[in-house]
C-alpha cells in the first residue's frame, strides 16, 4: 500500500497483521479522493471512522487537511497508524483507539464537527450500525461537509443526507453524501 497524492505521495505504509482489518486499496482510495472532487480535502477537519491501517485519513493529511482524527478500536491497528504517521512524519494527527460509536457519540454531545467523515466499518457489520450511524452522522458533519461511507459493493446506504453519487469499485462501494447549507 502506498499514498497516492500530495505531500506524501508514492511513500508505502504499513497495514495490520491479520485478516481483522481490512486496508482500503490504492485504486479504491484514489477513487474515493475523485469522487470528493479537485482540492479535497485541503484545509478541510477530517473524521477517520473505523480506519484500520489509517490509509484514508493519511492519503488526507497528505493531500492537505488540516486534521484528522483516527478512530479505531482494535489495538495493533491503532499502533499501525502511529507507527504509518511517525514513518510519513505528518502533523495534525489525533489516534483514538476506541469504539467508532462511542467517539461518535461524545463528539455530538460535545459539539465536535467536521468538513469530512470517511467511514470505512467491517463490510459483514454495516448493516448493524447502520442505525447508529444515522443517528449521530448527520450531527458532526458541518454544514456544506461532505460524508464518504465505503461499503460491500451489494449494500446501498441509505443516510439522512443528500446522496450525491454511489459507485462501485469490484467488492466496494463508495457513496457521498453532503450535509445541506
Amino acid at each position: 500500500m502506498r499514498i497516492i497524492a500530495g505531500s506524501r505521495k508514492g511513500a508505502r505504509i504499513f497495514a495490520p497483521k491479520g485478516t481483522e482489518t481490512r486496508p482500503t486499496g490504492d485504486r479504491v482510495r484514489e477513487a474515493a479522493f475523485n469522487l470528493l472532487g479537485p482540492g479535497a480535502p485541503e484545509g478541510a477537519k477530517v473524521v477517520d471512522l473505523f480506519a484500520g491501517s489509517g490509509a484514508m485519513g493519511l492519503e488526507a493529511l497528505s493531500r492537505g487537511a488540516d486534521s484528522v482524527t483516527f478512530v479505531e478500536s482494535d489495538r495493533d491497528a491503532c499502533r499501525t497508524i502511529n507507527r504509518n504517521l511517525d514513518k510519513l512524519g505528518l502533523q495534525g494527527a489525533t489516534v483514538l483507539c476506541q469504539d467508532a460509536l462511542t467517539a461518535l457519540r461524545a463528539d455530538a454531545r460535545q459539539g465536535t464537527r467536521y468538513d469530512l467523515v470517511l467511514v470505512d466499518p467491517p463490510y459483514r457489520r454495516f448493516s448493524s450500525l447502520q442505525n447508529a450511524l444515522i443517528q449521530y452522522l448527520p450531527e458532526i458533519l458541518e454544514p456544506g461537509g461532505l460524508l464518504l461511507v465505503e461499503s460491500a459493493s451489494s449494500d446501498e446506504p441509505e443516510l439522512p443526507l443528500p446522496k450525491l453519487k454511489s459507485r462501485r469499485y469490484g467488492t466496494a462501494r463508495l457513496t457521498l453524501f453532503e450535509r445541506d447549507e
